[in-house]
């Protein structure tokens, strides 16, 4: 069993900064990368971003240079800072896990937290 524990969502003005964080426990042996994602009301989920073991990052087009992915490897954590939020970061955000391909595991996936941007 993998458990996520994410925190860190609310309401917040546009403009204005969240900081999430999710961290995991159990057996997430073979990870080898962690981010989030992120679901607004009738869409599809999409990647915010995301950290390897290494330390390399992504990041969706629509999130540069506003929100940094960081990571706490010794406690298996993973952090969002997101900055400038605007209307349209609405969403549900969700902590995901990924592991080695030829372990042949599905990524593991937070309950969610939700983020609530008023203009």
């Amino acid at each position: 069993q993998v458990q996520l524990a994410e925190s860190g969502g609310g309401l917040v003005q546009a403009g204005g900064s969240l900081r999430l964080s999710c961290a995991a426990s159990g057996s997430i042996s073979g990870l080898s990368a962690m981010g989030w994602y992120r679901q607004a009301p009738g869409k599809q989920r999409e990647l915010v971003a995301v950290i390897t073991n290494g330390g390399s990052t992504n990041y969706a087009d629509a999130v540069k240079g506003r929100f940094t992915i960081s990571r706490d490897n010794a406690q298996n954590t993973v952090f969002l800072q997101m900055n400038s939020l605007k209307p349209e970061d609405t969403a549900v955000y969700y902590c995901n896990i990924e592991y080695f391909r030829f372990l042949g595991k599905g990524p593991s996936w937070g309950q969610g937290t939700q983020v609530l941007v008023s203009s």
